[in-house]
Formats: C-alpha cells, structure tokens, sequence
C-alpha cells in the first residue's frame, strides 16, 4: 500500500513489490578467501607429499613433471605393509606407547593443575615454578641417568617404560596448561556444587570437566605428537626389533640395504605417520569451542 501526491492510497500486489537485494558482507568474503588461502598452506603439501607417495622411487628423487601423474600405483604401499617390512607392528608399537603417554599425561596433568589453580599449600608456587623449570631441560641431557634408572626398574625394551618416558617429559607442559585452565573458571561453579553436596572429584567430573575439556584436548594432543615423532628416545630405550617404534622404523627403511635409499618406501612410510596425527587433530578440535559453550550452559 502507498500514498500518492494526491493523497489517494495506492495498493499493489505483493508479487510486484521490489526487494533490495541482499548487501554482500565484504568482511565475510575476506575471511574465506584468508581461510581457504590458510587452508591451502596446509592442505597443499600434504597432498603433494600422498602424491609423491603413488610415485616409482626413481620419479620421486627426479624433477617432478606432468607426466608423473600418468605413473601413479600403490606399490610403496604395499611394499611397508608386505611380508618383508610389517610396518603395521611398529604403527600399533607408537599408537600404543604415544596413546599410553597422552593419557596419562591428561589425567595427572588435570589432577595437577587442580591442585595448583584450587588448592593453597605451603610452597606452591615454588614447586609450580620447579616445574615450569624443567620445561628448560631437553630430555638430551639426562638420558643417560634416565636409562640407567629404567634399566635397573628393568623397564628398557619395554613399551610401557617409554610410555612412562614420554609422560615425564610432557607432563610439565600438560600442567602449565591445566593449570592455567582451571584458574580461568569461576570459583561460583564449584561454591553451587559444594552446596548441593559435591565433593571434589564430583566436582572435578560433573561441574567442571566440559569447561576444561579445551585444556585436555591441548594436552592430550601435544603429548600424543611428542611421543608420536619421538626417535632419539625410542631408539635409545628400545633395542628389540618387533618393539620399536615407527620413526625408528622409518630410518630402518632410508636406509634401506648397502646404504641406498628408496624414496618409496620412505614416502609411503612417512604419510602413514601422519595420518593419526591428522585424525586425532580433527578428532579434539572442535572441543576448542564446543567445550567452553557446553560448559557455560551445563555448569
């Protein structure tokens, strides 16, 4: 409906009425074109790299050309997974020993940071500060004290002792970042939970756990990547062949007989370890949102 100069009122139909079109968001644009060109910086060579994987070894040490892609096939493939290499036992020997490490390293790290967000102690401070020191200290310089102490606990050459190995030297980030996590909550949540009669690890489980799942998440995946890529301690406490782990394995493969390497095997060997990385990644990063909006509703 619409007045005229006149002032007669003027109707129309509503198929006839004119719609302004939608105004294009122009800082929305720029933020997929910014994440699709940040996306490609990662996505980008991990394909060239399942790419140069497809390749005969000798088309992948040349200069790569158009023509390669007409030689694609899973030989490397099956050549690490075949009779001759096994690469699946040492793929489950790091699942195990870097799954093993990142767990424990998430609980006591949680139980920790609690304790030191939550709990006034004499000496706290100085012994969080001890702590966040040994983070200065490369794992190198204590190596060989470290395998003569698991030595004598007659855990070398054992998946478990280098699951305990790798937890010691993640453990000090792990509460660094728990720690930090619990001190960002508010003290109210757990005061509401003491009332209706919590104790603390009810608090700890039920009130708290969708708040500090962020912090988990981080820790879980920095300790589960360091034990993951780990090569001088597997190496240094693993001797047993069908225990050592697949970066060990992969050295094993480069090196391959009378010292020539074959670019094939490495290639298809180095993404098979990537590919828990990637998972386990896509896996807990949605809780770096998802845990803190949870947890503001069901707190």
């Amino acid at each position: 409906m619409t007045t005229s100069a006149a002032g007669r009122v003027e109707t129309r139909d509503d198929d006839d009425a004119v719609v302004a079109p939608p105004v294009r968001d122009r800082g929305s644009v720029w933020y997929w074109i910014g994440g699709v060109l940040a996306a490609a910086v990662f996505v980008i060579p991990l394909g060239w790299a399942l790419i140069r994987s497809l390749l005969p070894s000798s088309l992948i040490s040349a200069a790569p050309s158009w023509s390669d892609f007409t030689h694609l096939s899973l030989s490397n493939y099956s050549g690490v997974f075949g009779a001759q290499i096994h690469l699946w036992r040492y793929v489950l020997n790091s699942l195990l020993v870097a799954g093993l490490a990142s767990v424990l390293v998430a609980v006591l790290a949680t139980l920790a940071g609690y304790g030191f967000a939550r709990f006034d102690f004499l000496g706290s401070g100085w012994l969080f500060g001890l702590i966040l020191l040994t983070l200065m200290v490369p794992f190198q310089a204590v190596l060989t004290p470290l395998f003569l102490e698991l030595n004598a606990m007659h855990l070398t050459d054992s998946r478990i002792g280098l699951a305990l190995f790798y937890t010691t030297f993640n453990l000090p980030f792990g509460v660094f970042v728990m720690r930090n996590t619990f001190a960002a909550v508010p003290n109210s949540l757990e005061d509401s939970a003491y009332i209706d009669g919590c104790g603390t690890m009810r608090t700890l489980i039920f009130v708290l756990r969708p708040l500090i799942l962020p912090g988990v998440a981080t820790t879980v995946l920095y300790a589960f990547l360091a034990s993951w890529t780990d090569f001088l301690g597997a190496l240094t406490f693993i001797t047993r062949t069908d225990r050592l782990t697949l970066p060990v394995e992969l050295l094993n493969i480069e090196v391959g007989t009378q010292g020539s390497v074959d670019y094939g095997l490495l290639t298809a060997g180095a993404v098979v370890a990537m590919i828990p990385c990637i998972v386990l990644y896509i896996a807990l990063q949605r809780f770096y949102v998802r845990g803190l909006a949870s947890g503001a509703v069901k707190g």
